[in-house]
């Protein structure tokens, strides 16, 4: 035993990885050292702590009632290090801010602004990682995701609310007959092939009820499995497209949508979602700036 009352700490490590993987040869892949090197490791902790913590079982090993206390005792240990040095790594900008987007998010608004964001906070280093579906509640391989929804929240979320969301229908210049579609009224415009979605079935319907058109039914013609192509379609004059006012914000300024029928508030919002038990200084200023750019 050291001084600090504690077994050498290769050898609990060599112990720990055995004891998780039920395997001597799989703990030395892990820890790329050979078979007989965690061996020696786990008889010179048995040694040190004066008992036994395998038996054998067959051709296999067994934890002694010892070694599943100390299994999970180090495990705890070992996962306790893991977050403190994440956290401590995060903190300190000693690794990138893994930031979840679905995709079309990150090509139309996120990645657009990029500049601004390294000008406003030059000490983020962020890394964008596209994600399709539902984020899990776990958010794994992420720090944080940006989304736009609606409750109810995973209750292993903190989620940081941005900005209501808009949505409305756009059109390009290009489209024939572009002028004629652009002068309809909601209702009538509802009556017209539509471009939608199959990731967001509700938005015409949703627009519809804020727009003057309740129950009136959408005449929906192409349909995208993504928004973004959504929004290609309709940027290269295919049809009338249903989307986010800021996804559009950019293409409806510099004239390649129109937007005649204006926005809508719906019940989702701009969300930063972060884990509940995740400490980085880096979130807030993070979400303020998104909120300002949302604003």
């Amino acid at each position: 035993m050291s001084a600090a009352g504690l077994p050498p700490l290769n050898a609990i490590r060599a112990f720990e990885a055995a004891a998780r993987l039920g395997s001597l040869s799989r703990a030395a892949d892990e820890l790329h050292v050979t078979h007989g090197a965690v061996s020696r490791q786990v008889r010179l902790l048995e040694t040190a702590i004066g008992t036994a913590l395998f038996e054998r079982a067959g051709r296999g090993l067994r934890l002694t009632a010892a070694g599943a206390r100390l299994r999970d005792a180090a495990g705890d240990a070992f996962d306790q290090l893991r977050s403190a040095i994440t956290t401590i790594q995060r903190t300190d900008g000693g690794s990138a801010l893994v930031l979840g987007c679905p995709g079309s998010l990150l090509a139309r608004w996120m990645i657009p602004r990029l500049p601004q964001l390294a000008t406003a906070l030059p000490a983020l280093t962020l890394h964008l990682s596209p994600h399709e579906g539902a984020f899990a509640p776990s958010l794994p391989g992420l720090d944080a995701a940006l989304l736009i929804g609606s409750g109810p929240w995973p209750a292993a979320w903190q989620v940081h609310r941005l900005a209501v969301e808009r949505i409305g229908p756009v059109l390009s210049p290009r489209l024939p007959d572009a002028a004629r579609i652009a002068a309809l009224s909601p209702t009538a415009l509802l009556a017209e092939p539509l471009l939608h979605t199959a990731s967001r079935p509700q938005a015409w319907p949703s627009w519809a009820a804020r727009a003057g058109a309740a129950g009136v039914t959408p005449q929906l013609a192409t349909g995208f499995e993504h928004l973004y192509f959504l929004l290609e379609a309709a940027t290269a004059g295919l049809g009338v497209a249903i989307a986010p006012q800021e996804l559009v914000a950019d293409d409806v300024a510099a004239g390649r949508l129109l937007a005649p029928w204006g926005f809508v508030e719906t019940d989702a919002h701009w969300v930063l979602a972060t884990r509940q038990d995740a400490a980085d200084a880096r979130f807030d200023p993070l979400a303020a700036w998104l909120q300002s750019q949302l604003a």
